[in-house]
């Protein structure tokens, strides 16, 4: 049996449980460090107004818009924080279980844009969003029982 985040010949120094909870701990962190930073940048964008063309002048002045608030800068830290969790996790736990578990940011994506952006979100994005933790339910499980 593969014990994920173990190469082989390495020792057994590290336990199967600490290893568990160490991929858990940092796909925690992969999805709400890297969905929070898409709130916020989100939030910032809106706040920046829209594009009303796309000539080089109007989009510097929506960047340079984009970029003042706080809100910007905080975003794009968790999403850094976001993307040096999930290396550290892809050098742990196997890519066919990675990439899938993040898909969990669909999830805090939907409930964090109804709750701090105030979007409406229809029954069929939820159902969308259900299929998704059914789908990342038997990912995890098959880390867990296999």
């Amino acid at each position: 049996m593969h014990l994920p985040g173990r190469r082989p010949g390495q020792s057994d120094t590290t336990s199967y449980h600490d290893v568990i909870v160490r991929i858990f701990f940092f796909l925690s962190i992969v999805v709400l460090a890297g969905t929070g930073g898409e709130i916020l940048v989100a939030h910032a964008m809106k706040q920046a107004a829209r594009a009303q063309t796309f000539a080089p002048s109007a989009l510097t002045v929506l960047l340079g818009r984009a970029f003042r608030p706080a809100a910007m800068w905080i975003g794009l830290a968790l999403q850094a924080l976001a993307f040096f969790a999930l290396l550290a996790l892809l050098s742990w736990a196997d890519l066919s279980f990675v990439v899938p578990a993040t898909a969990l940011n669909y999830v805090v994506g939907a409930a964090g844009s109804v709750l701090f952006l105030h979007e409406q979100v229809n029954r069929t994005r939820w159902a969308g969003v259900l299929l998704v933790c059914v789908g990342v339910a038997i990912v995890c499980a098959s880390e867990l029982f296999s």
